[in-house]
């Protein structure tokens, strides 16, 4: 167990997870344990099985051998303490947005009084509070992003999978979004699983960063980025640290047979200051 999960309990786990589509071999052995309010942001190839791998960890597809656990029982299905954030909104065009934000409420069946508290409390959390009413042809791509996130939120759930969440944003909204993901995770703490193409949000969002094989894919790579909690995203970003990671992990992705070298130095890092999110 790593130092940064020391004592945290196991939330998710995959063993030795296998995936097939006819004779097309996707995902070949995956081993992952994601912890109790940890990030693990996973990097990969197009086609290495990045997506598939988070529908079988949502039990929304079947694997065909191996062990997905949440909290020790097995996923057979889709389980409520578990949420998907998907890259293109996933709103429906006819709801208003108080409507789509508690649509996974009312699919479970909480009472309305529940519910119109729930959507209006995650409203007001990702920013939207006054556009109740409007629908989703009325708001920015940021906006209705925003709206995906607080309709997984909502649900309380204990685990978010986002599937390249901001993939389809411009760049300033993307950052703004992932500032505005780690404020919140900060204030309401959940697991996550964030599929991205981007090294950058790899290493400035994960606790902890995994890379993909080509397909069949596989787990080839993993490492804490070390930037802990309440961190500020700016400063990392004009950190050594975080050049020196985002340079490592380019060069594994564009060299697939290079074997993985030592890590860089973390001696820069001051643990004690990251909770207020500096970096030296």
């Amino acid at each position: 167990m790593t130092e940064l999960n020391n004592g945290r309990d196991v939330w998710l786990t995959l063993d030795a997870v296998h995936k097939f589509y006819g004779e097309l071999h996707v995902l070949d052995s995956i081993d992952i344990e994601v912890h109790q309010e940890e990030i693990v942001t996973i990097l990969g190839p197009s086609g290495c099985g990045k997506t598939t791998l988070l529908r079988i960890l949502n039990g929304l597809i079947p694997h065909d051998d191996g062990e997905v656990l949440y909290k020790n029982q097995r996923v057979t299905g889709p389980r409520p303490e578990m949420a998907m954030v998907f890259q293109h909104f996933g709103l429906f065009p006819w709801k208003r947005l108080h409507q789509n934000i508690g649509y996974g409420l009312n699919i479970q069946g909480r009472p309305k009084e529940e519910i119109d508290k729930l959507v209006s409390h995650y409203t007001e959390l990702v920013g939207l509070k006054g556009f109740e009413d409007n629908f989703p042809s009325e708001l920015s791509g940021g906006m209705q992003q925003r709206a995906g996130l607080a309709r997984a939120l909502a649900t309380q759930a204990d685990i978010l999978l986002l599937d390249e969440p901001f993939g389809a944003l411009d760049a300033l909204t993307r950052e703004q979004l992932q500032e505005e993901l780690l404020k919140i995770n900060e204030a309401e703490p959940k697991a996550m699983v964030f599929i991205t193409h981007s090294i950058d949000e790899a290493v400035l969002i994960g606790d902890r960063v995994m890379v993909m094989t080509p397909r069949p894919g596989r787990i080839r790579f993993e490492m804490e980025t070390g930037f802990g909690r309440g961190r500020n995203l700016e400063k990392i970003r004009g950190s050594r640290r975080f050049q020196e990671l985002r340079h490592y992990l380019w060069e594994l992705l564009r060299n697939p047979d290079l074997e993985p070298g030592p890590l860089p130095d973390e001696a820069e890092l001051v643990p004690s200051a990251a909770k207020e999110g500096s970096v030296n």
